[in-house]
Parts: C-alpha cells; structure tokens; sequence
C-alpha cells in the first residue's frame, strides 16, 4: 500500500524535469536572438551632430613664417648730394651764400669749416689760395664753352671738343661748384690746375689733414673712371666731418661710398 502512494509524486517529478529541459532551449534561443538583435543595432549608422557652424580643426603642417621686412636704408644726407656727370644738381637745391676774406663766396654750412682748414694750413707755415669756390649757372656755362674752343682750335670736332671738355670742366649742371660745397684750392707757390699740383706743401698738407675738418679730395688719381672726373689734386668737397673721416679711413671716393650706404 505504501509504494503505491509515492508512484504519483515521482510522476511529478518527472515532468517537472521535462519541464526545465524544455525551457533551457527556449531560454538559449532567447538570449542568442537578444545579441543578434544588439549587433545589428549596433550597425545602423550613427547620426553626427551638426558641426556646420563650428570651424573645422586644421591638421596643416605648421609653416614658416614670413621673415620681416628689412628696414628703409637711412635717407642720405644733404651734404652728401652726388653731383657728376650723370646726376645734376637737384632743380630744388637752394645756397645760403656767405662771402670769403677773398670775395668769393659758399655755401653757409661749410664756411667755418674751411676757414679752420686755411688757418691750420697757415699754421703749418703754408701759404694756401681758394682760387674757386660756388660757381653760378651762367659761369659754370662759360667755363665749358671756353674749354670746348680750345679744344676745337687744336682741330677736334665740336662733337669731339665737347666730350673732351666734359672730363676737365663739368658740364653745366653737373658741377658740385653750383652745390657752393666745393672749393679749389692751390699753393701760391704754384697756382696751376694740373697734376703737378699734388707735389706742392699745401695739396701734401691737404690730402693727410683736410678730412679732420670735413673735407675730401673728390677727384682721386685711382677712382676717375668712377667720378666720371680727371684727376685734380687741387678739388676738396665738405661732406662734414663724421662722413669725411669715414671716407678717408675706407679710401672710397663719393660714388663708392654712397653705393655701399645703407648696406
């Protein structure tokens, strides 16, 4: 009697287990199917916010900068001012004239300045001439005509007469005499406009000592095809005394140094 009473419960048991069985499968189906569902969510495309109005992150190499710009050279200064013959006097260029012991007058900024080379030549137991100092227009225009017959009495063509005057005796225009910062200057012991004049007490006087008061030989012997000028050891141009020391230390003529300025 007592076996019969239990067969029913393990029955139950039974199907209980059945039971389980069958949904472990069910359950397995159901979570593979919820990772299938989430990888394929996963691959449908992402919507990106809107970056329109926000500046796009540059990933361009960084580049060199632009190097600066190199400074104006410095203006050149008015006692500089290059007269030869192949830049004019400037059509606005004024002389303050003042007058010489001698009656010949220059330009203002240069008097005292000669004055102390005449007095230091003086005191060397010298004995210099300014035989030409500002010229005019008009007189800068006879001394080339007059240069130009002579050379036409030796049988030279007009032509030919006028470009030999222009190497001895600037075209008008192009004398720094019409500057009023140009002198001549001789011994009275020789008073001649030639090369000899450099063998004189006074032009040796000058050449070692006129830069000390601002002056320079403008027509060196070495320096003609620069100057545009023959040689005229007798031709001293103020420049001040800073720009005539420079000048003599480095040996330049006019032309020369204003090329290097600025550099």
């Amino acid at each position: 009697m007592q076996s019969s009473r239990k067969q029913p419960s393990r029955r139950l048991e039974k199907r209980e287990n059945s039971r389980r069985w069958l949904l472990i499968p069910a359950l397995c189906a159901a979570v593979i199917l919820a990772v299938v569902l989430i990888v394929e969510l996963n691959k449908q495309p992402q919507v990106l916010p809107d970056n329109s109005n926000t500046t796009p992150v540059s990933h361009d190499q960084p580049t060199t900068p632009d190097p600066e710009p190199e400074p104006d050279p410095e203006p050149i200064p008015e006692l500089l001012t290059l007269v030869n013959p192949w830049n004019q006097v400037p059509e606005d260029w004024t002389v303050d004239l003042v007058t010489l012991p001698n009656g010949l007058e220059i330009d203002k900024r240069c008097y005292d300045a000669l004055m102390d080379m005449i007095d230091g030549c003086y005191d060397a137991g010298l004995t210099p001439v300014i035989c030409s100092a500002y010229r005019t227009q008009d007189f800068q225009q006879t001394l080339y005509d007059n240069k130009v017959s002579k050379w036409m009495e030796q049988g030279y063509s007009r032509e030919e007469a006028r470009e030999k005057a222009g190497h001895q005796v600037a075209v008008p225009g192009t004398s720094e005499h019409q500057l009023g910062l140009a002198v001549d200057i001789v011994d009275v012991n020789y008073q001649l406009l030639d090369t000899n004049q450099e063998n004189t007490a006074v032009q040796k006087w000058l050449l070692e000592n006129s830069w000390r008061y601002g002056f320079i030989l403008r027509y060196p012997t070495d320096q003609t095809d620069v100057t545009g000028i023959v040689y005229e050891p007798w031709h001293y141009r103020y420049v001040g005394k800073e720009y005539a020391q420079d000048i003599y230390k480095k040996g330049l003529c006019l032309e020369q140094y204003l090329e290097q300025w600025g550099k």
